[in-house]
């Protein structure tokens, strides 16, 4: 089931918040929404690649969401990158968010009936777990924020 998520909860979309530690804890998949709230025309909202979000680059006006409800459908898995482009909210006041989305979320399997043995994997501690990949990924992109 799909899950809507208020980009920055309470605060919503403003400068001078850390919306990397808003997201380091929501696991987002494919199906699932951002909900960008402000005040229009005191913010907007653009989706950009990598270096755009990394350099502050403003995207071509006609690009961006402007409502102040904003809402973006989550539709393929991937790095997300989205910043304000309103003055210099990106650059000096931190109003930019990057997330990972996931392959969308299968419904959990039926507990078996009868005991199973582990799988090969298991029994050496090795899990091909979602979780640990968004983490270990967050962990090599922090080492390249650096």
């Amino acid at each position: 089931m799909a899950t809507e998520f208020t980009v920055g909860d309470d605060q919503g979309w403003t400068i001078n918040f850390d919306y990397e530690a808003w997201a380091k804890d929501k696991v987002f998949h494919v199906g699932d929404k951002l909900v960008f709230k402000y005040t229009a025309g005191r913010h907007n909202v653009f989706k950009v690649n990598g270096t755009a979000f990394t350099n502050c680059t403003i995207p071509p006006a006609n690009e961006a969401i402007t409502t102040g409800n904003d809402v973006i459908t989550l539709a393929t898995p991937g790095r997300k990158w989205y910043i304000c482009g309103v003055n210099d909210h990106c650059g000096n006041y931190g109003q930019k968010l990057v997330i990972t989305v996931l392959e969308e979320s299968a419904s959990p399997a039926p507990a078996p009936s009868h005991p199973t043995a582990p799988a090969p994997n298991s029994a050496h501690g090795i899990s091909g777990s979602g979780y640990q990949l968004l983490m270990a990924a967050m962990v090599a992109l922090a080492f390249l924020a650096v």
